[in-house]
């Protein structure tokens, strides 16, 4: 396929890693700033470009990949384009229907945090697919099917709550993690001694249901550390802190005695 890309960076990045691997030729990358489409564009020896009405208007797939607020400007920026081109965007949080005044769209959302220098291993990302016409649809899967073994066809409202969901999973339990460390740097605690308790963590979670394998204080209802643990954050002067700690505490609290009671 020819492939051309709107956006240059972290997913645009990573998408044109993994594809350049494949016998798809990679035609042109677009970003308002020529220099980021440049850089990206000498990986795969495609043409870089800071136009979008340069677009070559022939290629197989042109790929949106650019943040969720910026889609729909780009869309109605975008210049008219062949009927067999198949024209998609990789959010999650973003309906098909933006893309409705091209003849064939789609979308094609990696569900995968991604990371510039990070390795992927794309066998094992969900790829979520819809797309308005069977022949664009049968384009995405052939193209998906080159990457992941995990391939999905989920609407516009499914890909949103997963969205959602992938936010409470990954980006809220990172914020954990940063608070974490940040309250072990000041009693110059080394981060690294959470690594395995980290692990442990998700591992469990994924193997098993994550309601019967919650634990500390708040899940076993320890008011006296739950009390403790407040009292420290707040002689540390983190009142954001403590004001996360007592919500979360709440929720499982809340959550563990709904268990009780089924």
């Amino acid at each position: 396929m020819r492939i051309s890309f709107v956006g240059a960076g972290r997913v645009a990045s990573h998408f044109v890693h993994a594809l350049q691997q494949g016998q798809h030729q990679l035609l042109q990358i677009y970003s308002r700033r020529l220099a980021h489409a440049e850089q990206l564009a000498k990986t795969c020896a495609a043409e870089a470009l800071d136009h979008l009405d340069h677009l070559d208007p022939d290629c197989d797939v042109l790929m949106i990949a650019v943040a969720d607020a910026a889609i729909e400007q780009v869309v109605a920026a975008l210049p008219v384009l062949s009927e067999h081109c198949v024209v998609v965007h990789c959010s999650g949080s973003t309906p098909l229907s933006v893309l409705q005044r091209f003849q064939r769209y789609g979308v094609f959302y990696p569900l995968q945090s991604f990371s510039l220098g990070a390795t992927v291993d794309w066998s094992q990302v969900p790829l979520l697919l819809e797309a308005n016409h069977p022949i664009a649809l049968q384009c995405l899967q052939q193209l998906a099917a080159e990457l992941s073994q995990r391939i999905y066809c989920y609407d516009t409202e499914q890909r949103l709550t997963l969205h959602l969901a992938a936010v409470f999973a990954s980006n809220f339990a990172n914020y954990c993690y940063d608070a974490a460390a940040q309250l072990l740097a000041v009693q110059q605690v080394d981060r690294s001694l959470l690594s395995p308790l980290i692990l442990a963590t998700a591992q469990k979670a994924t193997e098993q249901s994550p309601e019967w394998v919650q634990t500390g204080p708040a899940a076993r209802g320890d008011l006296a550390i739950l009390a403790l643990h407040r009292a420290l954050l707040e002689q540390a002067e983190r009142p954001d802190l403590q004001a996360l700690y007592q919500l979360m505490s709440q929720a499982i609290l809340q959550r563990q005695q709904a268990l009780i009671q089924r």
